[in-house]
């Protein structure tokens, strides 16, 4: 199979998370507050996770909703930072 073309790829951005138990919390705040097929078109993936803090990344048109499910939910959770690389989410 070929490889697809750069322009066909998805866009990545970079979520720095800061709160307790990430792992649980992220997915079920995304489901929450945009379903299923809105869950599989942010296509979130773990870079790293941390204690207290991740890095997610996730689909760059599910952006607004993901932040979104952030902001209304109940559980201790914050984005500190957005970027479109890793090197530009570490440099502060």
């Amino acid at each position: 199979m070929k490889p697809l073309k750069p322009t066909m790829r998805e866009n990545k951005r970079y979520l720095l998370i800061r709160g307790k138990n990430l792992k649980e919390n992220v997915e079920k705040a995304i489901l929450e507050y945009v379903g299923t097929l809105g869950y599989s078109k942010a296509s979130p993936n773990w870079i790293k996770l941390e204690h207290d803090s991740g890095i997610l990344s996730i689909n760059r048109e599910a952006i607004n909703e993901v932040r979104g499910s952030f902001a209304i939910n109940n559980f201790d959770m914050k984005v500190e930072r957005v970027s479109g690389t890793l090197k530009g989410l570490e440099k502060k």
